[in-house]
């Protein structure tokens, strides 16, 4: 079999064996050229690099460019590197799919948040301390747990901006809520909890991620003020208490004691999704429900809203006896956030530029809530404006049905997501769910005019 070789200097393969000399050194060359390795116009080794690096004498390299060169394949100068002079075939790839969803012209599509407002110059000059600030020993495998730094910065942060009591050794960085509830379904599931329990209507993504982990998934209902904790029959639930998924509800103060309550007296495990908690628009603060019962609740936040998706940064809070097996079940995933991004956070926030980012971002969406719900008809009813970066749409009797207005949304290239693809079982509601946060500041007011358009075209 040919071994490899690589060149110093210029990173170069040739499949070439040693014992087939020159002649075979030469044909290693026009295959590599042929096959589109070594592409036209890319500069070769130099005779002595490639030499060297080869353990022949450098006379027959020269001799071995000088056969090419006469024959085409390379191409000398003098005080010049040495080039490849033509194209060999590049090896076919399939063709690139064409999305079946392409962007929408006016995105107001729920979930996403403003990715322009990303905080470019604050993570940057983060990232400079970070890096300034590490030990060598930060540069190791990551810890199980995260990057100490971050977790007892979140400890402190958690507690004051969202009343949640928590030390570092309770904080467990993840990479999302989706990797998040794929560990904890799977360590519940291991330690007996057969069933999970969603609220209905929720995110099927992670209704899905957690049934792929091991416990069936049930619904329970979900009223004007949360979840219906009668209706919990199951050893874990996960819930969404300040800005209910999607209807846009919180969590009732009779409810959450009730939650809690529930929880303590059969052992059941909540599972607190506080995706975007700090986004509030009115003077009723709404903190953590995981404060009122800690060994019961596991807290879970993210920067999905607060800063980008593609960090792919999270936390959980975990009550004293998950704290061990979920470390384990994160250490057998592999997945955890770059330390570079882990370190960033905690500067980030410890500089308060987090939360002066937050603050920004708050009244930016804020801004755009007023603005969408003005340029709204009046025969539509609005819901969950309280917070967060989406709201519900529902129109009053039985007309029009929410497939009329996603197909008039359509055809003006609106982008935004019906309520019934939301529900376990047969849908229980109609409507729209609307996001405010995805779109460019610019291009907001023609999005809200361009649904204002839309509804009215079918009312």
């Amino acid at each position: 079999m040919a071994d490899s070789w690589s060149s110093s200097g210029m990173d170069v393969h040739l499949d070439w064996r040693p014992e087939s000399g020159r002649s075979g050194l030469a044909a290693a060359i026009r295959a590599a050229i042929r096959e589109g390795r070594w592409q036209a116009g890319a500069a070769v080794p130099s005779t002595r690099a490639l030499a060297q690096d080869l353990g022949v004498a450098r006379g027959t390299v020269t001799r071995v460019y000088a056969d090419l060169a006469a024959e085409g394949y390379l191409r000398t100068t003098q005080g010049a590197p040495t080039r490849v002079a033509t194209a060999g075939a590049l090896p076919a790839s399939p063709p690139r799919p064409v999305p079946r969803d392409p962007a929408p012209r006016w995105d107001l599509r729920p979930g996403r948040p403003n990715l322009s407002a990303f905080p470019r110059s604050a993570w940057l000059a983060a990232t400079r301390r970070a890096l300034h600030q590490a030990p060598m020993s930060a540069f190791d495998y990551t810890a199980e747990s995260g990057a100490p730094e971050l977790r007892e910065t979140l400890a402190a942060y958690l507690a004051r901006s969202r009343g949640v009591v928590a030390d570092p050794a309770r904080i467990l960085v993840c990479s999302g809520f989706s990797h998040a509830i794929a560990v904890l379904a799977r360590v519940l599931h291991a330690r007996g909890a057969d069933e999970i329990a969603f609220e209905n209507p929720s995110l099927h993504i992670y209704r899905n991620i957690a049934a792929a982990n091991g416990p069936r998934v049930v619904g329970v209902p979900v009223d004007d003020h949360g979840i219906t904790v009668s209706a919990l029959d199951s050893p874990a639930v996960v819930v969404t208490p300040a800005h209910q998924y999607p209807l846009g509800v919180t969590l009732a103060p009779e409810r959450r004691a009730e939650l809690t309550r529930w929880a303590e007296e059969t052992g059941a495990v909540v599972i607190e999704d506080d995706y975007d908690g700090e986004f509030r628009f009115d003077h009723q603060q709404v903190g953590a429900l995981q404060a009122l019962a800690p060994e019961r609740v596991v807290y879970v936040g993210t920067t999905s809203k607060t800063l980008a998706p593609s960090l792919r940064l999270g936390w959980m809070v975990l009550p004293r006896f998950l704290v061990e097996p979920v470390r384990t079940a994160l250490a057998e995933s592999g997945a955890r956030p770059a330390l570079l991004d882990q370190l960033a956070m905690a500067e980030l926030i410890e500089s308060g530029a987090y939360d002066q980012h937050i603050r920004r971002c708050r009244i930016e969406y804020r801004s755009r809530r007023d603005e969408l719900l003005a340029a709204l008809p009046d025969s539509v009813l609005p819901q969950g404006i309280s917070a967060g970066l989406h709201l519900v749409l529902q129109f009053p009797g039985e007309l029009p049905r929410e497939m009329e207005v996603l197909a008039a949304c359509r055809r003006r290239a609106i982008g935004l997501e019906g309520l019934s693809g939301y529900w376990i079982g047969e849908p229980q509601r109609e409507g729209l769910i609307i996001g405010y946060g995805a779109a460019a500041k610019h291009a907001f007011g023609g999005a809200t005019q361009a649904l204002r358009e839309a509804i009215f075209e079918v009312t």
